[in-house]
């Protein structure tokens, strides 16, 4: 097991009507003037924001709001935002939504502080030294951004879209209510799975070696959001399965799951997948995050599983109970085929797509997908195997 820093710093309130404790959880933080950050117009159908709006009354907090934050949030936002917890000289940003709203409201918490331009953080021009406080209260369970270090920002003048990994983005506050996601599509609820389990393998095939506790937390969450997913699509309020489901897309994204097989001074975790995918959603914004992860993962798994087939061994057994029926060649290939198969069935199953065709991208469209990759992820970048912008190429075109 490798040596590990693991620092989770955010309160979680979690249960049923959570949400009507707002107040009193921002009170007692000592918070008085408040951003509520949002996004479409769910939170207004549902009365999500009534009654985040009713319990910051009833405890005396001041509130402004910035609405319409887009998915694949994008930095003129951010921008607008910034300008109003200056004006209104917030103490706490509160994000009412999903990753969208958590991760521009990490970015207008940092944008704040700071006298450049927020977008600095993302171009990797500047290091963000302090913050405003934030308090997520996440609506739809996907991203993990509720407990993370982690926040994306889109620039859609550069074509762009990047992540920043720093303490200062994790809450300090996580109000979680899993009733709140009854009314979730499928489609979106689909999406969100996908995601934390797409967190979870970005950390298992980091590329170094087993650690079994950590092995076994990472395929356990798997194994039981595999077991929810299916029911919440049956019934949406299935509030057992919403909650398993939404306690898992937090422990999937907070450095649990990769405590131990996170690369010696690095990230914990290998991440190609999910800087492939960035390029997908800055290509067009409209294409789901988790959608896009759906079918980049397991093309990159057909790609790389030689470089380490002891971990997709690993995996394999941990989650699907597959195991190779000896040690030849053929029998660790075949049973490492059949893994990435069951999971991208498993993706499927839920309604998710099997190609990059199916979100409209085309073959013609690579050569401007490797123009930001290079950007983001530089000439050579992963560590379960280090890929070249061509090895990209490859896994884009094996996966149209």
């Amino acid at each position: 097991m490798n040596d590990f820093t693991f620092y989770s710093p955010t309160k979680i309130v979690f249960g049923r009507d959570a949400i009507d404790r707002t107040g009193e959880e921002l009170a007692a933080l000592g918070f008085t003037r408040a951003l509520i950050v949002y996004g479409g117009g769910s939170v207004l159908r549902t009365g999500t924001l009534d009654r985040v709006k009713a319990s910051l009354d009833a405890h005396g907090i001041a509130h402004a709001e910035l609405g319409g934050v887009r998915p694949n949030p994008e930095i003129t936002s951010v921008r607008k935002g910034i300008e109003l917890a200056r004006a209104e000289r917030v103490d706490v940003v509160l994000p009412v939504g999903g990753g969208s709203a958590m991760d521009a409201a990490k970015a207008i918490a940092l944008g704040a502080c700071y006298d450049g331009d927020a977008w600095d953080f993302f171009a990797k021009r500047a290091t963000p030294a302090q913050r405003i406080p934030v308090v997520a209260v996440p609506t739809i369970p996907a991203s993990g951004s509720e407990a993370s270090n982690s926040a994306v920002i889109s620039n859609d003048a550069e074509h762009l879209k990047s992540g920043l990994n720093t303490d200062l983005n994790r809450p300090v506050l996580a109000i979680m209510d899993p009733a709140l996601t009854f009314t979730l599509p499928p489609y979106q609820t689909a999406a969100g799975v996908t995601d934390m389990i797409a967190h979870i393998m970005e950390r298992f095939f980091s590329g170094e070696p087993a650690a079994p506790v950590t092995d076994n937390i990472a395929c356990g969450i798997i194994r039981a959001v595999m077991d929810a997913a299916p029911r919440v699509l049956e019934n949406p309020e299935d509030y057992d399965a919403r909650a398993n489901i939404m306690w898992a897309g937090t422990l999937a994204h907070n450095g649990l799951a990769g405590c131990g097989t996170n690369v010696p001074g690095g990230r914990d975790g290998d991440w190609s997948c999910h800087g492939l995918e960035h390029e997908l959603s800055a290509l067009d914004t409209s294409i789901t995050h988790g959608a896009g992860l759906a079918v980049v993962f397991p093309a990159w798994m057909r790609y790389v599983w030689r470089e380490h087939p002891e971990r997709f061994l690993d995996f394999a057994k941990g989650v699907f109970d597959i195991e190779a029926i000896d040690d030849t060649e053929e029998a660790v290939r075949d049973a490492v085929t059949a893994t990435i198969d069951e999971l991208q069935e498993f993706f499927v199953s839920l309604g998710m797509p099997r190609t990059l065709g199916e979100l409209g991208v085309k073959e013609a469209d690579i050569d401007q997908l490797l123009v930001g990759l290079k950007i983001n992820k530089g000439e050579v970048f992963g560590s379960f195997k280090q890929l070249t912008i061509e090895d990209a190429r490859a896994i884009y075109r094996s996966a149209l």
